[in-house]
């Protein structure tokens, strides 16, 4: 299938994919694991090892793992049960494609080889959104944080203060977005990130990273726009 969407560099993306099927492509915290430490060492613009890597270190030290030039930003990023979503910026030319190539068929690999089966895990292509206009970008950056509250059935748009709490608590717990890193958090996962390249009116407006959590929980669901 042809791809609709042609990636340039020096542009926004919202990046994601599900299982063939709609079945789960995590089964466990391993699974998670494995695909954030990809995430990370995936993205560089020189092939990895990562089998030989996993034969004299343990996975978690993957994150201490020198890379080389990488081929895209990842600016947030959200695993679900049947699907993720990545927020990224584009490099160099191909680049979106050549990482998710790498992303995918690594994670592909893992994840058969662990449950005895074989054929396509993900569908094809990957589906991804052009990031055009700020609406746009402030949209899908909350929209992927958001994301992981399905999980636990939260229904942020009912703006109670015990839905507030609620979600504040589960999304400060859950280890596979980068909601945390981005409330502070330290651990390795956060070299994932590149903060550094949020777009420039993020940070000028009052949409600022300091209050950033009252504008994804409260703020934003009352209307910016969807698409």
């Amino acid at each position: 299938m042809e791809r609709k969407i042609k990636f340039t560099q020096g542009e926004y993306y919202h990046v994601y994919s599900r299982g063939v099927e709609k079945r789960k492509i995590f089964l466990d915290g391993k699974d998670h694991e494995r695909f954030l430490a990809l995430l990370y060492i995936m993205n560089q613009n020189t092939p990895f090892n990562f089998a030989n890597f996993l034969k004299y270190h343990k996975l978690e030290e993957i994150f201490s793992e020198k890379r080389e030039k990488p081929l895209v930003s990842i600016l947030s990023y959200a695993l679900m049960p049947n699907h993720f979503h990545i927020l990224v910026y584009e490099h160099t030319k191909g680049g979106i494609s050549k990482f998710m190539m790498r992303l995918l068929t690594a994670y592909s690999m893992y994840f058969n080889t662990k449950y005895e089966r074989s054929g396509p895990l993900f569908i094809h292509p990957f589906r991804s959104a052009h990031i055009l206009k700020e609406p746009q970008y402030l949209w899908i950056f909350s929209y992927i944080h958001l994301n992981p509250l399905k999980i636990k059935k939260i229904n942020i748009e009912l703006v109670t203060p015990k839905n507030l709490s609620l979600a504040e608590s589960f999304l400060n717990s859950y280890k596979y977005s980068s909601y945390i890193d981005y409330e502070g958090s330290t651990r390795p996962h956060s070299k994932i990130l590149e903060m550094s390249i949020v777009p420039e009116y993020l940070l000028k407006t009052s949409v600022n990273l300091k209050d950033y959590k009252k504008w994804l929980m409260v703020e934003n669901i009352e209307g910016y726009p969807r698409y």
